[in-house]
């Protein structure tokens, strides 16, 4: 539950690190990333614990516009395991997360 709050405020405040705030600065001719793809490569660097990644990632946009990103992504993960598992949404969210049936 811990690594969870620790993820959500990197997603919040990206690119800080021991509490000092660094301003990402895109590099001359890279290309602009969309949200999805922040919030996808975010997810993805969290899930296989890749710090560098998670940092990148979180510099491509706003904070406001990660934190939303990751939330589509977690809305658009439970929705499809409940179908794949013809579960409900909410007890496939509760399950992920390890809470009794509520």
């Amino acid at each position: 539950m811990t690594r969870m709050f620790g993820i959500l405020r990197r997603a919040v405040a990206p690119g800080r690190k021991d509490g000092v705030s660094a301003s990402p600065t895109p590099a001359p001719g890279r290309r602009q990333h969309n949200l999805f793809e922040a919030a996808a490569t975010f997810v993805a660097a969290s899930a296989e614990d890749d710090q560098d990644r998670m940092d990148e990632a979180s510099g491509w946009v706003s904070p406001e516009a990660l934190s939303f990103g990751v939330g589509e992504l977690a809305c658009r993960a439970v929705i499809a395991l409940a179908r794949e598992r013809d579960e409900s949404p909410e007890t496939v969210a509760r399950t992920l997360l390890g809470l009794a049936d509520g």
